[in-house]
């Protein structure tokens, strides 16, 4: 058994966390147990479902990760979370995409940017819409507070596998604080961030932070034309973040917060499987890859205490922009020319890249809840919430014989009488809007001192309408013929969630909860297939749902010392969105797996051993199969099925070949029944041994952490020869060092000691070259810090 650490259950050391941000914003850093001696455990305050609440109250399995815990294992976004958490995977995808699952249920659909993920993902409780803005760094976080399961009827967006809700640091009347923090390390790494917190008035406050980070790449292509060399997994990347909260009476207040984020780097190393350099830092490739990447977020939140309840109002505006082009085939052109050769049919393809990828997201939220106050037998929440965003699309990938390996012009407008451009095989130009809403209600009865009974209900009404266009609408590039989109029909999806639970508290340290928990996510439109470029993949799909039955324990033993919880869940997942292949070539879309069944194990536990050490760990044992018969076509098999039957590339779009060749494909389909679910890594974990002790002259800490992420596969297709990414372990140190009396910070932080190429995820390209790539974990970074608070 492979333990884990328990920074997903509490800060390393007593430390202090945001009560409440997603709320009133009140910010009032508080521990539930303040008064605790330092060798107990204190508990922690989160947000969960929309209460503030004790970790060890909760009736659900809810981690809360500290910010000085994000710090001592150098997690600077969504991606480090990977492994501190039971059941949380976070798996790259194409360009900046992240690909978040909890227990197995995530987002199959990466190039799909329209559909919803599993997990939802917040910042204060307000729901960011696009997969790729939850890559912006973490910015003046307070704690990132992680829910396990379906979350069928509080959140703004509801979820099927999880929610994550970042929770930063907020304005506090009448006091002047302040930090910052300059670290430097290997690979040129340089971290700065400060931040302060200024009373203009009694009733007035402001709080301002900032941080940049950059990096050289931790990889490099060897053979781009033009350039050579060229890095990539490089950082470069700026955020900040300043909120206002105006508090002019006792029960009323009005907190605004913006938040900025900018990154533009060379992109993510993706290695081919078939790169014939076995260094996995070095990527035989011949395109350079970019990243561009912003993101704006505004919101505010009024909250007004009536006595009896509490009426908040949530607003919420944010903007994406996103532009990525890499190599699609992750090889050079006569690497790729050489695999995609055929006995039986001479393709002459050279090249396959995505020249640009571009993603502009426009979205606001609205909510209105009411929160019971008092102290009776009854607690309660009711509210509503109206989503409303519009995803702009604009793609270009080609492929082709020639040198000329340039990005396509943005727009693409114009005749395609360019030489690269006359080489375009897919290109899509889309705007698809989505508007939702949602009413919910749910309530908590105390039977009894010890017996709760907690029953929620949610009804979710979603729709999608926009115009598209894909290269079937333009049949001849060479023609000079344009992008025309077209209205796409409308499509709407409604379902009623909630959520049944059971909680007996043997002591007040000590109880048991069982729970029925339904989440939805909505279904949507397949934009290439609403034109006209598919033979099998559906105008839209169908909505997922998750009935999740789930039972835990939380415990507290030995006089606060030791810390034991567990939770079992089973599944009964329908519908899995997921990406599939089309037998016309790029008619690729989102499809729905009937039936899968889920199920697992999750301990979590910290144990100060003594005034000086203390051991944290968690541990997840999972397993997932589907369960119904659905024949799926994998994008590689059915490329391979063209190929051999002598319809390779272009061949196939003559005449003659044409059904012939998409018959071959479309014997390609394979029975997934009995396959595993994607993203579920048999044993996960963690585990965290720290020392502290007042030593030469000061406050001394040492912690060494193991992480562990198990096998898994990366698609439901179960490819032996593709899909399986393997286990890795990380081992990272941390030693702290803070001068009596003085308010300065000395750190030394070391991850990945021992420089393990951990596979982070396995890529396969679901269009053009079907090409399966590997991303890995980043290398060995040494980080040297000195920081300050006041």
């Amino acid at each position: 058994m492979v333990l884990a650490a328990g920074i997903s259950l509490l800060a390393i050391a007593p430390t202090q966390v945001l009560a409440a941000a997603a709320d009133d914003a009140t910010a009032d850093m508080a521990m539930a147990d303040d008064a605790a001696p330092g060798n107990q455990i204190t508990d922690i305050v989160v947000t969960a479902e929309r209460r503030e609440v004790g970790l060890q109250d909760a009736p659900i399995a809810v981690s809360a990760i500290s910010n000085e815990s994000l710090k001592e294992s150098n997690v600077t976004d969504i991606t480090g979370l990977n492994g501190l958490v039971p059941g949380l995977v976070v798996a790259k995808s194409g360009g900046a995409e992240r690909i978040i699952s909890i227990r197995g249920i995530g987002s199959e659909t990466p190039e799909n940017t329209n559909t919803q993920p599993g997990v939802s993902y917040h910042v204060d409780g307000v729901y960011i819409f696009n997969s790729i803005a939850a890559n912006a760094a973490f910015v003046d976080v307070a704690q990132v507070e992680v829910l396990r399961g379906p979350q069928g009827t509080m959140f703004g967006q509801g979820s099927t596998g999880g929610t994550i809700n970042v929770a930063t640091r907020q304005p506090e009347l009448n006091e002047i604080s302040g930090n910052a923090r300059v670290g430097l390390g290997n690979y040129s790494l340089v971290q700065a961030e400060a931040g302060a917190n200024l009373p203009i008035s009694d009733t007035l406050a402001v709080r301002v932070a900032g941080q940049h980070q950059s990096h050289d790449g931790y990889a490099k292509t060897t053979d781009v034309v033009n350039f050579g060399e060229w890095e990539l997994d490089d950082a470069n990347e700026t955020a900040w973040k300043a909120a206002a909260k105006w508090a002019p009476t006792d029960n009323f207040s009005i907190t605004l917060n913006t938040i900025q984020y900018s990154s533009d780097t060379h992109g993510q190393a993706q290695k081919n499987v078939f790169d014939p350099n076995p260094d996995p830092r070095e990527l035989t490739q011949d395109f350079p890859g970019q990243s561009v990447v912003d993101t704006e977020l505004y919101y505010g939140t009024m909250a007004l205490d009536m006595g009896f309840a509490t009426l908040k109002s949530i607003t919420s505006y944010q903007k994406l922009h996103s532009e990525q082009s890499w190599d699609a085939d992750g090889l050079t052109a006569d690497l790729f020319y050489d695999l995609s050769y055929s006995p039986d049919s001479f393709t002459g393809v050279r090249y396959d890249h995505v020249g640009t990828w571009q993603s502009d997201t426009e979205s606001w939220t609205q909510e209105v809840n009411l929160t019971s106050n008092g102290n009776g037998p009854l607690s309660w929440i009711a509210g509503a919430v109206y989503l409303e965003s519009k995803n702009s699309q604009y793609i270009v990938e080609y492929r082709g014989d020639d040198d000329n390996l340039l990005r396509p012009p943005l727009p693409l407008t114009t005749a395609f009488d360019d030489p690269v451009l006359s080489s375009v095989t897919y290109a899509e130009l889309s705007s698809i809007k989505r508007k939702a809403w949602a009413a919910y209600f749910q309530g908590t009865y105390e039977m009894t001192d010890a017996l709760s009974l907690t029953a929620g209900i949610r009804y979710n009404h979603d729709k999608y309408d926009g115009e598209s266009a894909t290269n079937s609408d333009t049949a001849d590039y060479t023609s000079g013929v344009y992008l025309q989109p077209e209205s796409v029909d409308g499509y709407s999806t409604s379902e009623w969630t909630g959520k049944l639970a059971l909680e007996y508290k043997f002591t007040p340290a000590n109880m048991v909860y069982a729970s029925f928990t339904r989440g939805f996510k909505p279904g949507g439109i397949n934009s290439a297939s609403a034109g006209g470029n598919s033979y099998s993949i559906l105008p839209t799909y169908k909505p997922e749902t998750v009935n999740s039955f789930e039972i835990g324990s939380k415990n507290r033993f030995a006089g606060n010392t030791l810390q034991l919880n567990a939770s079992a869940f089973y599944y009964d997942y329908s519908n899995m969105q997921f990406l599939e292949e089309d037998p016309i070539p790029y008619g690729e879309g989102t499809s729905n797996a009937p039936k899968a069944e889920i199920y697992g194990l999750e301990l979590e536990g910290s144990w100060v051993i003594n005034d000086y050490f203390r051991f944290d760990g968690s541990v997840a044992f999972l397993d997932g199969e589907f369960t119904e018969d659905y024949f799926a076509l994998d994008p590689a098999e059915a490329t391979k099925a063209q190929n051999e039957a002598g319809y390779a590339d272009y061949l196939i779009w003559l005449d003659e070949n044409f059904f012939p060749g998409i018959m071959a494909r479309d014997g390609a389909r394979m029975n997934i029944n009995g396959n595993s679910v994607p993203k579920i890594p048999d044993v996960q974990g963690t585990a965290a041994l720290t020392y502290n002790n007042y030593l030469f002259g000061g406050d001394f800490t040492a912690r060494a952490q193991l992480i562990y992420r198990g096998e898994y596969q990366y698609r439901l297709f179960n490819n032996s020869e593709f899909d399986v990414t393997p286990s890795y372990e990380q081992f990272n140190l941390f030693f702290g060092y803070e001068p009596e009396g003085s308010a300065l910070k000395f750190s030394a932080t070391v991850t990945n000691l021992f420089d393990e190429d951990g596979v982070n995820s396995r890529f396969s390209d679901p269009y053009g070259s079907a090409q399966t790539m590997e991303t890995y974990i980043a290398p060995r970074q040494f980080i040297f810090a000195i920081g300050f608070d006041f």
